[in-house]
């Protein structure tokens, strides 16, 4: 990690959705109204090979059938936003975390320079919906046609909707759209489908193994320690971008370290030691009970568990899972129980 953690400001503890809530995602369908999210609009000639510039994936070349994810990095490869990426409407738009959708639109702004590009934080005039499970009739009434594979995208009247990996064998969509549009559809989606917290989404999001950078992990990480080389979010074969040659240097120059795992914690575990007084949340660091002086990792996302306690995103030194236990906070805090995730590292690490 870059920092120690008393450099680093934890996210407020994840909200607890009830129960009901996960069931409707996990056996029905459901959809939610994600303000966790902005959104950054690059307009101009010169937009996409701006961004291409600045980014870790080929803007360049994204299409307007696609989305992709990608990460904007420091000149030292650490990690400032992730993103998702596609075309609408003549622009690049791309969902960043809502905290950090200023500070990133007002970064990239200082390097357009005489490129024709102008990037605007339209998070106000936007809505942004997510939908999961069994969904795809209530999108029929929004949509010609719906997205057929992951990072898919489809454009119409209502916006833009885009295919996100499966969580749990559920299907999921974002739908991205003129705010007062998606506002008014809001309650007639209440009748075919239930409206669950975004704290949902959150979950289903690191069930998928997808890693969100937020403030409470700012600059912590290169891509790889967050698995963005195995998930599709860095090209290797496209030009320079800021902090280009570590992240290049990390991937081609001896064995990947640190990766991030899907862990949980039980709720009781963290009340028993107190953990709840530091939230369970991004920024957290994990202690591996042989090596109690330093941390071996840090928490990237958490979120509430349907059945208790709370799933977890974490970076860590992969020697850390080898043997031993490794606990929240503190190398006497509750115990973290790994499990797998839905995709798998490259052979070689």
């Amino acid at each position: 990690m870059n920092q120690p953690n008393a450099a680093v400001s934890p996210s407020p503890a994840p909200s607890r959705p009830a129960p009901a809530q996960f069931e409707a995602a996990l056996s029905g369908g459901a959809f939610a109204a994600l303000d966790q999210f902005g959104v950054i609009e690059a307009l101009g000639d010169d937009a996409a090979t701006f961004l291409h510039g600045q980014l870790t994936n080929d803007i360049e070349h994204l299409d307007a059938a696609s989305a992709r994810l990608t990460g904007y990095c420091s000149p030292k490869g650490r990690l400032l936003a992730s993103m998702l990426a596609w075309r609408a409407q003549g622009a690049v738009r791309l969902l960043v975390s809502k905290d950090l959708t200023a500070s990133v639109q007002k970064r990239l702004s200082m390097f357009v320079l005489r490129a024709k590009a102008k990037l605007a934080d339209v998070t106000d005039s936007v809505g942004v919906v997510g939908f999961a499970g069994d969904v795809r009739a209530a999108l029929s009434g929004l949509f010609d046609a719906l997205p057929d594979g992951v990072h898919v995208h489809v454009a119409g009247p209502a916006g833009s909707l885009i295919r996100v990996p499966d969580a749990q064998a559920r299907a999921r969509y974002l739908w991205i759209g003129p705010k007062a549009l998606v506002d008014a559809r809001l309650a007639a989606l209440e009748g075919e489908l239930a409206r669950v917290s975004p704290a949902v989404w959150d979950w289903l999001d690191i069930r998928a193994g997808e890693p969100r950078i937020t403030a409470g992990v700012l600059e912590q990480f290169v891509p790889q320690m967050v698995n963005f080389d195995v998930i599709g979010a860095v090209n290797f074969r496209k030009g320079c971008y800021p902090g280009q040659e570590v992240v290049a240097r990390s991937q081609y120059r001896g064995t990947i370290k640190r990766r991030t795992a899907l862990a949980h914690v039980e709720r009781a575990a963290a009340l028993d030691a107190g953990a709840l007084e530091q939230p369970v949340a991004p920024g957290v660091e994990l202690f591996h009970a042989a090596d109690p002086g330093q941390p071996c990792g840090m928490v990237v996302n958490a979120a509430t568990a349907p059945n208790g306690g709370f799933d977890l995103l974490a970076e860590i030194k992969l020697a850390a899972l080898e043997g031993g236990t490794v606990h929240l906070g503190a190398a006497e805090g509750p115990q973290l129980v790994f499990q797998p995730l839905p995709y798998a590292f490259p052979s070689e690490v």
